[in-house]
Formats: structure tokens, sequence, C-alpha cells
């Protein structure tokens, strides 16, 4: 399917519902999850395995989930092209989660979920006004060490919005990375970490960070069973 965005952008796109009986809950909401795939410049795309793998986990989730995956722009047959910053992209992120809210109706829960460059646009979108929408974020692998060159220097603008974002009363992030990050040594993500913590303060609730031992920026192998361990307890928390 192509959905086509407020900002001008036609986006390639993969919408999964389910179930008639599984859509509805006591309160008459639905649950919707969107994904983000991997930095188109080095081919990145919908199909990614991981963003498969995490689709996956949502759709064996006992709260059924509307599960959204697209090709950012200029990916696949999405229109336009990939900007440098990401914030492009980070706009797209805005209209189609208004796209998805308008054209879905009644979804209570929201997650946006963005693994590698993914979690970079992921984390520019804020929590919304609506207290009656309960939105989530996970970011998988954020790639912190590369991420000045992978929006051309604008790091600060993703601080920003992480520290932003964190600060909000109605956050709920899960980070997640590997000790063994093939672009982010893993004190690097120690340092970041506790200055998240710091930022989301004593609520709980806000910030989860699960590191992995052993696990690589890709998630192979066992590492898929422990990611997918930590993502299924994040969402019944």
């Amino acid at each position: 399917m192509h959905i086509d965005l407020s900002t001008g952008i036609s986006l390639e796109a993969e919408l999964t519902s389910p179930s008639d009986a599984d859509r509805n809950h006591g309160d008459g909401g639905s649950n919707l999850a969107i994904f983000l795939h991997p930095w188109s410049w080095l081919g990145g795309r919908m199909q990614d395995p991981v963003v498969s793998l995490l689709m996956d986990i949502f759709e064996a989730h006992k709260s059924h989930y509307y599960l959204l995956r697209y090709n950012s722009r200029g990916v696949g047959k999405s229109s336009g092209w990939p900007s440098l910053t990401g914030l492009s992209e980070g706009e797209d992120l805005r209209a189609l989660v208004q796209w998805a809210l308008g054209t879905l109706g009644n979804i209570r829960s929201l997650v946006i979920v963005g693994y590698s460059h993914g979690s970079l646009i992921a984390s520019l979108h804020s929590t919304l006004p609506s207290k009656s929408i309960k939105v989530s974020h996970i970011l998988l692998s954020y790639p912190l060490g590369p991420r000045g060159w992978l929006t051309a220097f604008h790091s600060n603008t993703y601080d920003t919005a992480l520290r932003n974002l964190l600060s909000s009363p109605d956050a709920h992030v899960l980070v997640v990375f590997g000790d063994q990050d093939d672009f982010t040594g893993v004190s690097k993500y120690e340092r970041w970490t506790e200055e998240l913590r710091r930022l989301a303060g004593t609520d709980a609730q806000r910030l989860e960070i699960v590191r992995v031992d052993g696990a690589s920026h890709f998630w192979r192998g066992q590492d898929e069973q422990v990611l997918a361990a930590a993502v299924e307890r994040w969402l019944q928390g």
C-alpha cells in the first residue's frame, strides 16, 4: 500500500490488522505499533530482518496490535529523497502517526519502534497532547557512536529531542543495546544511559534500559531470543 502524507511524501508501507475478535479491548480502544528501519543510505528498508523480528514479537503479544512498517522517503517505492540529517524523516513520522490515528480510529496505545538509525527518527516523536492515547518508544541499538555523521552533525537536535521526551511525565521508553555493538562502545553506552536515567528521574515507568551481554548491533542467533524476551517483558509491564 501507499500512504500519502501531509509532507507531500508517499510512503510504501505494510499494515497488518489484528483479527476482528482481537482488535477491540474492553474500553473500546486498539493498539498500534509503527516500525522504523535502519539507515537508508546503507540499504536499510522495511524488510530488515530485525524489524521483522520485532514485528513478530508484537504479533505474538497478548494485546494485539495493528502493525505498520514503511520504507522511509526515497527507499523502495516511497517518493522523495533521503535527507542527510534525518529531520525530514522525523516530519514524515509525525505525519504518518496523524494519518494512522485518523484512519484507524480509536487508538488507545501507540508504540514507536526504531531500530538502529530508525531509533534516531523514533526519538524525534514526542508524546501526544491527548491523554487518551499512550505513546511509548522502543529504541533498539541506538547508533550513539556514529550519530554525528549519520545526522550531518545534528547530534544536539537529537539530544534535545531525547531530553524533552524523557522529561515528559507521560514518557514510556525502552532502550536496548548490546555490549558488543559494532558501532558504539559499551563504555559510551553506559555513560549515555546514566545521563538518560538522570533525565528520567525516579519514575521507573518513564525509562527502562536493557543491556544484553554478548549481543552485537544485528541481533543474530541466540541474541534474538534475549531481545524478544526483553521486549515482551516490557510490553507486559
